[in-house]
């Protein structure tokens, strides 16, 4: 082969398209495949999603903050690593829990932000429960989504061991993102129903840590 040849090889390898990620609910990363999610919005996945298994990454019930108080640079709805390390402190027990994992040799753990924490709902959804219809809408999801959940869409995870009783699955309530709403409250995602809402900061909600991979 000459030498142009093999630049030419060499490109079209590099250039070629993506790997086919990995099944929802897969190993993969130190936890489970959750899905895909791009941080353009364009549709275009730039990362690889993993939540942590629930025996370390864990379905605890923390406090967002120890005070009613803004926390400066928490305001993203896709960029989780930023939001949580920005929480990375005793003030904000949530992140702080996610921060300080080290599972399957990763330290990257962090706690999600709102369009994060969705895919994972889409994709992992524990039951069999209907839908909450005003919500959805998620333009950094892969494929975006650019309407509101139906009441069988998304239905239960086709991933068993995430299903109600089995041994990942997100319990039927809600969990803190890293994405703060507002001085006093942030969002949280609810497991249940796909419901979006915000609680106060100071009050106890669940958390469950992912990390993210280039893809």
């Amino acid at each position: 082969m000459s030498g142009a040849q093999q630049i030419s090889f060499m490109n079209q390898r590099s250039f070629g398209p993506p790997p086919a990620p990995p099944v929802v609910g897969e190993a993969y990363g130190g936890g489970f495949f959750a899905g895909q999610i791009s941080t353009t919005a364009n549709s275009v996945a730039t990362h690889n999603l993993v939540v942590g298994p629930l025996s370390t990454a864990q379905n605890l019930s923390l406090r967002w903050k120890t005070t009613n108080t803004s926390t400066t640079g928490t305001d993203s709805v896709i960029d989780g690593p930023a939001n949580s390390a920005n929480m990375n402190d005793a003030s904000h027990p949530a992140a702080q829990f996610c921060e300080g994992l080290t599972i399957g040799g990763f330290s990257d753990w962090y706690l999600p932000a709102k369009n994060e924490l969705e895919v994972c709902y889409y994709n992992l959804k524990p039951s069999t429960a209907s839908n909450n219809t005003a919500f959805g809408i998620n333009p950094n999801a892969v494929p975006a989504r650019a309407s509101n959940y139906t009441t069988g869409n998304p239905a239960q995870t086709s991933a068993v061991i995430f299903r109600t009783g089995n041994a990942e699955a997100f319990a039927g309530g809600a969990y803190w993102n890293s994405t703060q709403y507002s001085a006093t409250y942030a969002w949280q995602e609810n497991f249940l129903d796909g419901y979006q809402g915000y609680a106060s900061k100071s009050g106890n909600s669940r958390v469950r840590a992912i990390r993210r991979v280039s893809v």
